[in-house]
């Protein structure tokens, strides 16, 4: 398959539908997104059925400007419709008697407030993740690479790659493959490898046979 019919990571609508106009309902996120606290990897894409106009609001409702926690989302990610990223600015403090923001609504500088929890951790997403339908990314989580959500999932935590994770709260249900097989998929990292020889050896990728695909590494 000759590389130039795929499209560029920066293309803004990477689906064209068969009139020949593009799929506004689906993005490379990297080409519409435009945040000082994001960061997304090449092909990472999502979709909505009523498209936004600003996916990081969409995606990340409390991740602002000011935060000072990042999203970070790897390569070739599959984002449905309905997605959120519940990010560590929105948390309250909750370890104390009252949860109630007070500093939020005024009567003083916020810094240092009694109200206000601690900055929160960056939440992160590995490369070739695929999350279903309207699931919710907790604060903080860490998912690996290769995982699967189930659709409406809540999902916290560190998840390990190549795990299914369903439910609320998500729990993981299996890994995709022996712990062997995982190690070597790790360690293949196809994700990295150039678009053209990614679509070379696309049987491989989205096959099973883990040996096919480490002869098709790129050597170096």
């Amino acid at each position: 398959m000759p590389v130039s019919n795929f499209p560029a990571p920066n293309t803004r609508f990477p689906i064209t539908l068969p009139d020949g106009s593009p799929h506004l309902g689906t993005v490379f996120l990297s080409a519409v997104l435009d945040h000082p606290r994001i960061s997304v990897g090449a092909y990472s894409y999502a979709s909505a059925f009523d498209p936004p106009k600003d996916w990081a609001a969409r995606l990340a409702p409390y991740l602002f400007d000011f935060s000072p926690e990042c999203l970070i989302i790897g390569k070739f990610c599959q984002i449905a419709d309905g997605t959120q990223f519940i990010t560590a600015s929105a948390n309250h403090r909750h370890d104390g008697i009252s949860s109630f923001p007070f500093a939020v609504f005024g009567g003083g500088d916020r810094t240092g407030r009694p109200s206000l929890p601690k900055p929160g951790a960056d939440t992160i997403v590995g490369n070739d993740v695929w999350i279903g339908q309207g699931t919710r990314i907790l604060p903080g989580a860490e998912i690996g690479d290769g995982v699967i959500i189930g659709a409406g999932a809540v999902v916290g935590g560190r998840v390990p790659p190549y795990s299914i994770v369903v439910g609320n709260p998500g729990r993981v249900t299996r890994r995709r493959f022996s712990d062997d097989a995982i190690a070597r998929l790790l360690e293949i990292a196809w994700w990295d490898w150039p678009i053209d020889h990614i679509l070379e050896h696309e049987a491989a990728i989205c096959g099973g046979d883990i040996a096919a695909l480490e002869k098709a590494k790129p050597a170096g």
